[in-house]
């Protein structure tokens, strides 16, 4: 006899891992079902060479809501996180060195422009005032703008009266932030090339644009709401990697009652009537479920795990029109020892922030020209951090892991090409010889090394063209229009199915919202029904 649950999570991601703990502490019986043998999707952390641990995908945080870590007691469950300091653009004979300090910055900036550190005094505030404008938006269901339902509406009434209530100059700001190009943006605020190009790469993060097309403008913003400890634009590293999350999340969904399973692979959705009514894995196992929730993008969960017969010929169509285009790599180095910078030698402070491979705005387009034409870029953009300055347990002592998030590197390559071992093997050479330029003793010190491609992170996660967002964060795919417009508030045309992972508002990184906004969507609708019946 098939096992009965109350919901059934498909995908133990953060998100999903997130929506079980809540349905679970509201005294749900819930069953989590994750395909791999590691929780996090692609909030994990690996060993990936003997005694070196990475995360192997995301690298820091900063997006992960503070109410989630609050109602779930997540330091309780072991997530600490350390704080990154600072930012360094290394140039070919100078550097650009962004700390947290805010003083210090605007001292940096003064080597550079006296009216660039007069500028930022005032843009650093404005972009905190944006970030807490728009914050609210991040923690309620987007209302289906076909139906004039005033619940769906109400929530978003305070925000429209706050945006009345701004003085002109926000409100002109943020209609800026919701169409510009992120180029176009800082150039209204900044002359510096090395400080524009370092602060529009936001605007790019797992996006197939670059720092000129429109929209980026609102992804900078998107990273911008992150907060730790209160702070705007504070990123961090979780102690023990950003598997550390899912597995403090996971710590969480069990303490309230919560089953996990991996190596659990989903086959199918189970439908009858129009509803869906539980799982089939692909061992054959029937599970049954009141409601089932899937953390996976769109593709997956309409596409591959529904049969062909249950959806609207129309939605459908929807769903295929879904943006991915994945276009980030990862490269991650273990290494014996520190390498150094050659326009700034030593093992200093310096290093123990995120090192941007960004010294142009023209840089970065050039960049973004290689993959519009199906080509990883020959020198691409190069988010680095070192994280065993930060936390030493990452790698044997003295010894260090380097991260690099890698833009662009495009899913669909052209003239046919494939991502194979060959191709991998150039891509992953190819951003250590650009790493080389700035620090010319790299290669001496890699003792291991693993590159990850667009098609690696669908294989393994399966993220839909290894988009690490779950779609692309592009305006036409954002609010009440994601994941199909008419369908973004985490329900789905299949009764008893719901979306919750970042295919669903409000979008993607390590942020925990769609799973705990879905979770207590589903909760207030079971409620309605009891007081109905």
């Amino acid at each position: 006899m098939a096992k009965r649950y109350d919901a059934v999570v498909i995908g133990g991601g953060h998100n999903g891992l997130v929506n079980a703990a809540y349905l679970a502490r509201s005294g749900l019986k819930v069953l989590v079902l994750e395909r791999r043998h590691i929780l996090g999707g692609a909030t994990l952390t690996e060993e990936i060479v003997p005694g070196f641990r990475f995360s192997v995908f995301s690298y820091v945080v900063s997006l992960l809501r503070p109410e989630i870590i609050r109602e779930l007691q997540l330091p309780k469950h072991g997530l600490e996180i350390l704080p990154l300091d600072g930012t360094i653009t290394p140039l070919e004979d100078d550097y650009l060195w962004r700390v947290n300090d805010h003083g210090t910055t605007v001292r940096e900036l003064r080597r550079w422009s006296l009216n660039d550190a007069e500028a930022y005094e005032e843009y650093g505030p404005l972009m905190a005032e944006m970030g807490r404008f728009i914050k609210p938006i991040l923690s309620v269901p987007p209302p289906d703008p076909g139906k004039l339902s005033p619940g769906e509406w109400l929530p978003l009434t305070p925000l429209a009266k706050q945006f009345r209530d701004l003085p002109r100059r926000l409100q002109t700001t943020f209609i800026q932030l919701m169409t510009m190009s992120a180029a176009d943006f800082l150039d209204q605020w900044f002359e510096t090339e090395p400080l524009k190009a370092t602060m529009s790469a936001s605007g790019i993060i797992g996006t197939f644009q670059g720092p000129r097309s429109p929209g980026t403008a609102y992804v900078l913003l998107h990273h911008y709401m992150g907060e730790i400890d209160g702070a705007f634009r504070a990123w961090g590293i979780p102690r023990g990697g950003t598997g550390a999350i899912a597995y403090a999340i996971a710590g969480a969904a069990l303490a309230a009652g919560a089953e996990i399973r991996t190596e659990a692979p989903v086959a199918r959705i189970s439908t009858h009537g129009g509803r869906a009514n539980g799982v089939v894995l692909e061992s054959g196992e029937e599970i049954e479920a009141g409601v089932v929730m899937s953390s996976l993008d769109s593709r997956w969960t309409f596409i591959k795990l529904l049969d062909d017969s249950v959806l609207d010929p129309d939605f459908e169509r929807e769903v295929l029109r879904y943006k991915y285009r994945g276009s980030s790599g990862k490269v991650n180095l273990a290494l014996d020892g520190l390498p150094e910078l050659a326009c700034k030698p030593g093992k200093g402070e310096w290093l123990r922030g995120a090192i941007s491979f960004s010294p142009s705005i023209d840089y970065i387009e050039h960049a973004y020209d290689d993959a519009k034409y199906g080509r990883p870029s020959s020198r691409p953009y190069i988010d680095m951090i070192i994280p065993t300055l930060v936390d030493p347990s990452m790698a044997p002592p003295g010894n260090h892991v380097m991260s690099c998030f890698v833009q662009y590197a495009p899913y669909h390559l052209a003239d046919d090409a494939v991502w194979d071992d060959a191709t991998r093997e150039a891509f992953g050479q190819n951003v250590i010889d650009t790493i080389e330029e700035r620090f010319p003793d790299i290669r001496r010190h890699i003792v291991g090394q693993q590159f990850v491609t667009p098609k690696d992170i669908e294989d393994i996660t399966g993220l839909s063209e290894g988009n690490i967002f779950q779609g692309e964060l592009s305006l036409e795919q954002l609010f009440f229009n994601r994941p199909v417009p008419g369908w973004s508030r985490y329900r789905t045309p299949v009764r008893d199915l719901w979306m919750c992972g970042s295919a669903t508002h409000p979008g993607g990184g390590i942020m925990g919202a769609p799973g705990r906004i879905s979770a207590l969507e589903y909760l207030k609708e079971k409620r309605k029904g009891r007081r109905a019946a």
